[in-house]
C-alpha cells in the first residue's frame, strides 16, 4: 500500500448525531473571530477500555465571562447500534483531567481538585458520583495505575530532604509562604524555569496500595529518590515519562539530574526502580543525550524508547529503540527512516510501532515494523495528535488548518474512521474558513522549501488581498497543516486577510539536515528562505497584495522580525514581534535553558561571542524604519522582558511608530481568554492601520 493510499476519506458518521450535543449557536456568516476561538469547546484525551469498546474523553469548555475553563469526561460505546452521541460521564460542576481505565475496564480513573488539591477518583461506567481514592498533603500531578489494578504510581511535588513524607513537604511550604522575609538564596540554577520561580521542590515519583472500596489512601513510597531529578521534566513532562513493567514489581521512568549542571544538560536517562524502592538502575548510560517515552512488551522482555544522539541539542530527532533487558543491548529500530518520533503505541501483535511524526508540513501518523524498521503512512491529511489502541481498535485525535482537534475512531486495516466529536464548523457554523494551499520553491542551498497560503474567509477570484506574512517559533517548528489557539493562521483569514507561511531551513519535518541547518545560522539561511518564499508566493497567488503586507512572528519568530527590522524591512508596512530575542548576547545570559542558546551559538557567550554578534538584532538598530507592535509577558523566563522592553525603546528613542502590548501575568504563551482576545484585537487594530481592511 502506497501513502497516498493509506490515506482514508473522513467518514463523518456521528457529525449529525454528535455537534448538537457540543455546537454552538449558529451566526450570521463571517471570518474566524478571536471571540469564537476563545470560546470554542476542545477535545482530547481519547482513552480506550480494554477490550476496545468504551471510549471517554475529556472536553474543556470556557465561561467566557469568567475568564476561566472546566474540563468534563465524555464516554462513548463505540459497538452500539443505534450511534447514539456521547453521555457526559462526570457529574456537573466537577473539573476533572487525566481518564484513565481501572484494568478490569469497569471504571475511569481522573484526576479532580474538587475537594480542594489534585487526587485521585474513580468513578463507574455507570455515572454516579466520583470516590476519592487518594488523600495525599499536596497535588498528585499524574498517575497510571499498576497492570493488575492494586497500585497506582504517581507524580507529586516534594522537597528533597523529605524522603517520602509528602507532609513534609507541606509543612516546609506553608512554612516559606508565613516567612515575612521574602529574600531566597540560590547556590545554583535553575533559579527559575519557563515562568516559575525554583522553591526547591522536585517532581518526585510515588507507588501506593489503592484502598479498598469507599477508603482513601495518604500514605506513599517515594520510588525515585535514588534519583535527584524531575520526575516527570519540568516544564512539560508528563505521566508518559514514566511506565510500570506489565508483572507489576517494577517501574521505568526518565530523568535528568538536578544538579548544577542541569540547565545545559539535556541528558534523560531511563532508570529501572522496584515498586517498593530501592535502588534505581540506569538502562542508558551509555548514552549522553535523551531517552524518554519507555514502553514495556507485553512479556517485559524489551523496552521499547525514543532516544536522541547529541547531547544538548533539544531538537535533535528522536529514534525508536528497542533495549533487550536481559543483555543491556539497545538498537535503533529505524536508523534509516529519516523522521523524529513523538511517541510509542505498540500494536497487538507486538510488531509494529505506531507513532507521529511531522512529514512535510503535516503529522500523519506512521506503523514502523520493529524487524524491519520499514516505516509506513496510515493517516495522513493534518496533524494527529494523541493515540489510544485497544485490541483491533484505535482512537486518536486530528487537526488541519481548518479545525481544532477532533477524535476518530477506526483508520487502520482499512477500517472506516468515524468521527466522534464535532469538527470547527459544525462548532462554529456561521464561521467560514479559509482555503488553504501548500506550496514549494527553491530556497536557501537550491533545497526545496514549503510554505501555505491560506486565502481569506471572503475569497472573490480577481481581488487582492492584504498579506499576514506570518514566521513560526522554535526555531525548529513548523507553520503546517495544524490548529492552534494562539497563533492561527484562519483569524488572520477571518479579517479579509491574506496568510503566508515559509517552513524555512530550521523547521521540523524534512529531515534532520533540514532542521540542523539553523543552528548557528539564525540570520542568514532562514531569511533567504523567508525571502525567496515570498517572493514566490506572490508569482503563483496573484491574489496576494506585496504591497500590503505585515510580517508577524513570535520566539524566534519574534527575533526574525526583529532581524527583518534592520535587515529586510522593504516589503513590510508594519512589524509585529512577541517574545523575540533583541540582544543574542544577554539573551545567552538571562534564558534559563541554557543548552537552547549554547547549542543555537555555538557555545557560550564569553568563549563564542563573535557567533553572538553575527546575527544580534540589536547591532542594526540604526537601520530600522517600519512601524513595529511589540509584546512580551512578564513571567516569560525563556525570553525575559526586558529584551522585549529593549525593542520598545530601540523604537521609541529613534522615533518609529510602535506600541508596546504587555502582560504582567502571562509566560511565553498568552493562554487567559480575555488576554488572547487583547492580543488578537491590538494585533488586528494594528494591522488594519497599516494594510488596511
Amino acid at each position: 500500500m502506497t501513502p497516498r493510499h493509506a490515506l482514508l476519506p473522513l467518514a463523518l458518521t456521528l457529525a449529525c448525531a454528535s455537534a448538537p450535543a457540543f455546537s454552538l449557536t449558529p451566526a450570521a456568516p463571517q471570518g474566524l473571530q478571536i471571540r469564537d476561538l476563545a470560546s470554542m469547546d476542545r477535545f482530547s484525551s481519547p482513552t480506550l477500555s480494554p477490550d476496545g469498546r468504551q471510549l471517554v474523553f475529556a472536553k474543556r469548555s470556557v465561561d467566557f465571562a469568567a475568564n476561566k475553563s472546566s474540563t468534563s469526561l465524555w464516554i462513548e460505546d463505540l459497538f452500539a447500534r443505534d450511534a447514539a452521541p456521547p453521555k457526559r460521564l462526570s457529574p456537573e460542576g466537577w473539573n476533572v483531567n487525566s481518564p484513565a481505565f481501572a484494568p478490569d475496564g469497569k471504571s475511569v480513573y481522573f484526576l479532580s481538585s474538587k475537594n480542594g488539591s489534585s487526587q485521585l477518583y474513580s468513578l463507574p461506567l455507570s455515572g454516579g458520583t466520583p470516590k476519592q481514592i487518594t488523600a495525599f498533603d499536596g497535588d498528585v500531578g499524574g498517575f497510571q495505575i499498576s497492570p493488575d489494578g492494586k497500585r497506582v504510581a504517581f507524580n507529586a511535588e516534594a522537597y528533597p530532604d523529605c524522603a517520602a513524607d509528602l507532609a513534609c513537604s507541606k509543612k516546609k511550604l506553608d512554612a516559606a509562604e508565613k516567612n515575612k522575609a521574602t529574600g531566597k538564596v540560590f547556590d545554583r540554577m535553575f533559579i527559575r524555569h519557563w515562568d516559575a520561580w525554583n522553591d526547591g521542590r522536585l517532581n518526585r515519583l510515588f507507588v501506593a496500595e489503592l484502598p479498598a472500596a469507599g477508603k482513601t489512601v495518604s500514605s506513599a513510597k517515594l520510588v525515585s529518590g535514588e534519583v535527584n531529578g524531575d520526575v516527570p521534566s519540568r516544564p512539560f513532562g508528563d505521566s508518559s515519562e514514566y511506565t510500570w513493567a506489565p508483572d507489576g514489581r517494577s517501574l521505568v521512568f526518565s530523568a535528568r539530574q538536578a544538579d548544577a549542571k542541569e540547565p545545559w544538560s539535556t541528558n534523560f536517562d531511563l532508570y529501572q526502580v522496584g515498586a517498593d524502592g530501592g535502588p534505581a538502575k540506569n538502562l542508558t548510560a551509555a548514552n549522553p543525550a535523551w531517552d524518554t517515552g519507555a514502553v514495556f512488551s507485553a512479556d517485559g522482555k524489551t523496552l521499547y524508547y525514543r532516544a536522541m544522539k547529541r547531547p544538548g541539542f533539544e531538537a535533535d530527532r528522536f529514534g525508536l529503540m528497542a533495549l533487550d533487558l536481559a543483555s543491556g543491548k539497545a538498537r535503533e529500530i529505524a536508523p534509516q527512516w529519516d523522521r523524529s518520533a513523538s511517541g510509542i503505541v505498540l500494536s497487538g501483535d507486538g510488531k509494529s510501532i505506531y507513532t507521529t511524526t511531522e512529514d512535510l508540513g503535516q503529522q500523519p501518523l506512521f506503523g514502523v515494523d520493529i524487524a524491519s524498521g520499514k516505516a509506513t503512512l496510515l493517516i495522513g491529511d493534518g496533524s494527529v495528535g494523541s493515540v489510544a489502541l485497544a485490541g483491533k481498535t484505535l482512537a486518536f485525535t486530528r487537526n488541519s488548518l481548518k479545525s481544532g482537534d477532533q477524535i476518530f475512531v477506526g483508520g487502520l486495516d482499512g477500517a472506516p474512521q468515524r468521527a466522534i466529536t464535532p469538527s470547527a464548523s459544525e462548532l462554529l457554523p456561521g464561521v467560514k474558513f479559509g482555503d488553504f494551499e501548500q506550496f514549494d520553491f527553491k530556497g536557501w542551498n537550491g533545497d526545496t522549501v514549503y510554505g501555505y497560503v491560506v486565502k481569506p474567509w471572503n475569497y472573490q477570484e480577481g481581488r487582492k488581498y492584504p498579506v499576514a506574512f506570518l514566521i513560526h517559533g522554535g526555531p525548529q517548528g513548523s507553520f503546517g497543516n495544524g490548529w492552534s489557539y494562539r497563533w492561527n493562521p484562519q483569524t488572520y483569514a477571518g479579517q479579509g486577510y491574506a496568510v503566508v507561511m515559509i517552513d524555512f531551513h530550521g523547521s521540523t519535518g524534512y529531515g534532520q539536515a533540514f532542521t540542523d541547518a539553523i543552528s548557528q545560522h539564525w540570520g542568514d539561511r532562514p531569511l533567504e528562505d523567508l525571502q525567496k518564499g515570498w517572493a514566490a508566493a506572490q508569482k503563483k497567488y496573484p491574489f496576494l497584495d506585496g504591497d500590503k503586507a505585515c510580517a508577524l512572528g513570535a520566539s524566534y519568530g519574534g527575533f526574525m522580525v526583529n532581524w527583518i527590522a534592520g535587515n529586510w524591512p522593504q516589503p513590510w508596512k508594519c512589524l509585529v514581534s512577541h517574545d523575540g530575542v533583541f540582544d543574542q548576547r544577554m539573551m545567552g545570559y538571562a534564558t534559563e535553558e541554557l543548552w537552547f542558546t549554547e547549542w543555537e551559538q555555538g557555545g557560550t557567550p564569553y568563549d563564542k561571542p563573535a557567533s553572538y554578534e553575527k546575527f544580534n538584532p540589536v547591532n542594526h538598530v540604526k537601520d530600522w524604519k517600519v512601524p513595529m507592535l511589540v509584546i512580551h509577558g512578564q513571567q516569560d523566563f525563556r525570553i525575559p522582558v526586558e529584551q522585549g522592553i529593549g525593542v520598545f525603546t530601540a523604537l521609541q528613542r529613534q522615533g518609529i511608530e510602535s506600541q508596546f502590548l504587555y502582560f504582567p501575568d502571562e509566560n511565553h504563551w498568552v493562554l487567559k481568554p480575555h488576554n488572547s482576545v487583547q492580543w488578537h484585537d491590538t494585533v488586528n487594530a494594528w494591522l488594519k492601520k497599516h494594510i488596511g481592511q
